[in-house]
């Protein structure tokens, strides 16, 4: 096979950003989801945690509205802590849900709606801190060269697949500039979620293998203790 094109990323740096559309339509999905966990599973006042991942999410729009294309410490700490938060109080909806499986007025359906809930927003979550994190954030993976790019946190299946077949190696990172978007975070952690593993993207660092275990304790929780429960429950 012809060696790798030496400035492979160059379309990635003359072309458009990543698509804002995706992640705020990830975080908008999140927003709902919380305001419809009962309330036995809220922290504070239902809309209060709810405005914040709001008001966030405006900031970040008006530094990137339609394309990724700008980068300042202050836009990426905000996006960043808007992950945490999203996380933050994922995780606490979890706990409490936890603590209602023993509450006797705590009926099969709701626990069954409020597990799904909570899994799905631990998905998106997780996805949106997967995605700011990886090589510098999305800004970072569309401008900059790959000798400049900082390190990795998760290995994708294109980053090694140059020396396939044709067919393949044509949209290797190698050879075509590929990077990650955030639909791919995305399917990392729906696959993390639902196999309580990494399936064909490997954790490189000890923070992405830390944030992906977890990611899947959660998950596994969900899973196990409040779903068994809740479906145990409908069967009398």
């Amino acid at each position: 096979m012809p060696p790798a094109t030496p400035d492979e990323g160059s379309h990635r740096r003359t072309g458009e950003g990543e698509n804002r559309v995706p992640p705020a339509l990830a975080v908008v999905v999140a927003v709902v989801t919380y305001t419809l966990l009962p309330d036995s599973l809220l922290i504070g006042p239902r809309l209060a945690i709810p405005a914040v991942e709001v008001l966030l999410l405006v900031s970040l729009v008006a530094v990137n509205p339609v394309r990724l294309v700008r980068q300042t410490r202050w836009s990426r700490y905000v996006s960043i802590t808007l992950a945490l938060v999203v996380i933050g109080a994922n995780l606490g909806g979890l706990a409490m849900l936890v603590n209602t499986l023993g509450a006797p007025k705590e009926g099969a359906k709701g626990l069954l709606m409020g597990g799904v809930q909570v899994w799905l927003t631990n998905v998106i979550g997780y996805a949106l801190l997967y995605w700011e994190l990886d090589r510098g954030g999305p800004v970072s993976r569309h401008r900059e060269r790959r000798d400049r790019m900082p390190p990795a946190d998760w290995r994708f299946s294109q980053d090694e697949n140059a020396d396939t077949v044709r067919e393949v190696a044509v949209g290797s990172s190698e050879r075509s500039g590929w990077v990650p978007v955030f639909v791919d975070y995305l399917y990392v952690s729906i696959t993390n979620s639902s196999a309580f593993s990494p399936t064909d993207t490997m954790p490189l660092t000890s923070r992405a293998k830390l944030l992906m275990a977890s990611q899947a304790t959660a998950a596994l929780a969900v899973s196990l203790l409040i779903v068994a429960r809740a479906v145990g429950s409908l069967g009398g």
